[in-house]
């Protein structure tokens, strides 16, 4: 209980004590919105990553030169944890927004972080805002930011190691825009936080990127199911790391 305490701790202060910070990078992007952007996608990947140490989070990372650095991407992945954002957007190397539930809008402080993240907040029971968030997505990328989304919909609270179906829609991002689709794997970040709610225990997390996908070089059968396809990779690579994740555990029992 001592590091979800800590952990309450810090998302809170660091909540309230940002609010001057705000207005500071709110004074920047007046001149430089570029520098302000950028700004902002560094503190909170230090914060992401006092938190994960505070947790107690090793990130084994693999296949990171797999992610284009010259050019936004769409980044899938599956979606176990809330800790699946700190451990994916302490990686990025450039802007990137997530797609996030329309409920976190009206989070105080933490909606305003995330819209000046390039954040985007989806409607998962009305069809046509869903479909005005996915456009936005498509602009983003347009603009030079990368967009990450778990399509899964929701948290996979049951069998991590089986993906549920991915929303075929979220794949439009990529084929109306152009950009790749770089999948990311994502082994044992539930049992971070949500195995044993509401402890927080030290966990060995396996990051893995797989190549670009581009979907104009996909078959057309494979581009019809971009989602189907893309999935397919990723319940692979979580599959084999499973193997890694298991190795690790028994290691540590016998340390």
């Amino acid at each position: 209980m001592i590091r979800f305490i800590l952990i309450v701790i810090i998302v809170v202060g660091f909540l309230v004590l940002s609010i001057p910070l705000l207005f500071i990078e709110w004074l920047i992007g007046k001149w430089n919105p570029h520098a302000r952007d950028l700004s902002s996608l560094r503190i909170i990947q230090f914060m992401f990553r006092v938190i994960l140490k505070v947790a107690g989070t090793k990130v084994t990372v693999i296949g990171e030169e797999n992610v284009p650095k010259d050019r936004p991407v769409l980044y899938i992945g599956n979606h176990n944890s809330y800790f699946d954002i700190l451990v994916t957007y302490s990686r990025c190397p450039n802007l990137t927004g997530y797609i996030a539930k329309d409920s976190m809008e009206k989070i105080p402080l933490l909606s305003t972080w995330m819209k000046r993240l390039h954040c985007l907040f989806l409607n998962r029971t009305d069809m046509k805002e869903g479909l005005k968030t996915i456009l936005a997505g498509i602009e983003k990328v347009k603009k030079g930011i990368s967009i990450c989304i778990f399509p899964e919909g929701t948290r996979n609270k049951e069998d991590h190691l089986e993906l549920m179906p991915f929303k075929e829609g979220s794949m439009k991002i990529a084929e109306k825009s152009g950009c790749p689709i770089v999948p990311m794997s994502l082994n044992n970040t539930a049992a971070i936080f949500e195995d044993h709610f509401p402890k927080i225990r030290p966990t060995h997390v396996i990051l893995e990127y797989g190549k670009p996908i581009y979907p104009k070089e996909l078959s057309k059968e494979d581009r019809k199911f971009l989602g189907a396809y893309t999935r397919n990779i990723i319940s692979q690579t979580v599959l084999k790391n499973a193997g890694i994740e298991r190795s690790s555990d028994e290691s540590a029992k016998k340390n």
